[in-house]
């Protein structure tokens, strides 16, 4: 039987502010709030809001038959909580219908898991405490910035405890291999992948609401028909998007809702179910292991990095960025890390791209790519000066490393306290549910002996 593994990602840009070469050292604020909450109030208001809303709709019509998964960069949610609050409450309904399983990713939706192991897991278990926080989940399946994958960062997250990861079934990588089945990273056979079918998902997120495409006007039978007849063999199909391509990408009226709205019926009557992330990696069996030597994404033709690090800005501003990710983990200035989290989402080195494809021309504030990259690096040069004004660039190595090994052991206390006390809540919550039961049986003998006393008497 096949299945279908539907999943959104949720993810907001943050609007960076034009910053000058004199404003360094003497401004440390660096976004356009203006733009950032208009950005996200729009988005909100054409795509997250009615998607959210045919989601749940689906969710109580269909029952425990339609299922998706839905990931959220801290970023996002921050921009939520503080302009779009009914997003988060929607997706707080969604949760309750239990047809969604929400997957970790980085907070900032960056590529730490590129240049730094360690500032990659604090951003991840950051992010699972807010999911927890937020939808009483704790994700078992990650889901990286981009869909970037690589055999070392898939050892990296299988380490990390994770089950299961999403990625790309890029052409290059797959070769003759089909992405409708699951895969295991070649480093650790525990950690199972999940390839993006890049074509079904595209024909919904991109090529939908293209007349000029051959398959226009697409409709819900049709694309079930596709999926159906599919070889026998073929068991999971995984389909990939944003969450923004219901109503941004494809506009509302395309009538995109009434099409996903249709494709769970259409779905069931030719024997086609959903399933979570997880279901299928604990369902179903590795077909094999999957080679990916240099990292894969899901954006261009070339399923690469190179819309964020394909030329010598990008790299450049990246490099200097991450110069100072381990300073950064030792401070616990709140205003500073945030700064980390926002300088490092994707979108900052997106918009430095050259490549003719790449972001559809969308540069936000900037007229170019250069003019881009001399923004970021201002706001880059204040903040190192800022940084280095809390851990000198001349300390020790020694000392640094010191100073990371301490704070290492003491997460490493705080992970086994905060163990130690979700042990002893299940075994409250056990002595708790005993305690009236015990009582009864107390007060059962008492009843008897009562009995008796008054049969001899008689």
């Amino acid at each position: 039987m096949k299945t279908i593994c539907l999943y959104f990602e949720i993810h907001q840009n943050i609007h960076l502010k034009r910053y000058r070469f004199f404003d360094i050292g003497t401004d440390h604020y660096y976004y356009d709030d203006y733009e950032n909450e208009r950005s996200i109030t729009e988005t909100a208001d054409r795509s997250y809001v009615p998607a959210l809303n045919a989601l749940i709709e689906m969710a109580k019509r269909y029952g425990d038959y339609f299922k998706c998964a839905i990931s959220l960069s801290g970023c996002a949610i921050e921009q939520l909580e503080n302009h779009a609050p009914q997003v988060i409450e929607l997706l707080q309904q969604l949760n309750e219908t239990g047809c969604v399983e929400f997957l970790a990713e980085p907070y900032s939706h960056g590529f730490s898991s590129l240049k730094n192991p360690e500032c990659f897991k604090e951003e991840v278990h950051r992010l699972c405490k807010k999911v927890k926080a937020l939808f009483g989940q704790e994700p078992k399946i990650f889901r990286n910035s981009c869909l970037i994958y690589s055999d070392e960062i898939g050892e990296l997250v299988a380490n990390m405890g994770f089950k299961g990861m999403l990625a790309e079934g890029a052409r290059h990588i797959l070769g003759w291999k089909s992405p409708h089945f699951v895969y295991n990273c070649n480093r650790n056979p525990n950690l199972k992948l999940l390839l993006r079918d890049y074509s079904l998902s595209e024909d919904i997120s991109f090529r939908f609401n293209d007349s000029s495409w051959s398959e226009y006007p697409l409709f819900a039978d049709t694309y079930a028909n596709w999926i159906a007849r599919l070889p026998e063999e073929d068991q999971v199909i995984n389909i990939f998007m944003e969450l923004c391509a219901l109503g941004i990408f494809q506009p509302l009226s395309s009538n995109i809702l009434e099409f996903m709205k249709a494709l769970p019926e259409q779905l069931k009557q030719r024997g086609v179910v959903f399933s979570t992330p997880s279901e299928i990696c604990s369902k179903m069996k590795s077909a094999g292991d999957l080679n990916v030597p240099f990292p894969t994404s899901w954006v261009d033709e070339e399923r690469d990095c190179s819309p964020w690090l394909g030329n010598v800005m990008q790299r450049e501003a990246i490099e200097k960025l991450y110069s100072v990710a381990d300073r950064v983990r030792i401070c616990r200035d709140r205003r500073l890390m945030q700064d980390w989290d926002y300088l490092q989402a994707s979108n900052n080195f997106r918009f430095m791209s050259t490549k003719a494809s790449s972001y559809g021309g969308y540069r936000g504030i900037y007229d170019s790519p250069y003019d881009a990259f001399t923004n970021y690096m201002n706001i880059i040069g204040d903040f190192i000066t800022r940084v280095n004004n809390l851990y000198p660039a001349d300390i020790e190595n020694e000392e640094l490393n010191s100073l990371l090994t301490t704070i290492k052991n003491q997460e490493g206390e705080l992970e086994i306290k905060d163990k130690e006390i979700e042990k002893l809540r299940h075994m409250l919550t056990k002595l708790e549910k005993k305690a009236p039961e015990t009582q009864d049986k107390k007060t059962a003998p008492k009843k008897i002996s009562a009995k008796k006393s008054t049969d001899k008497k008689k």
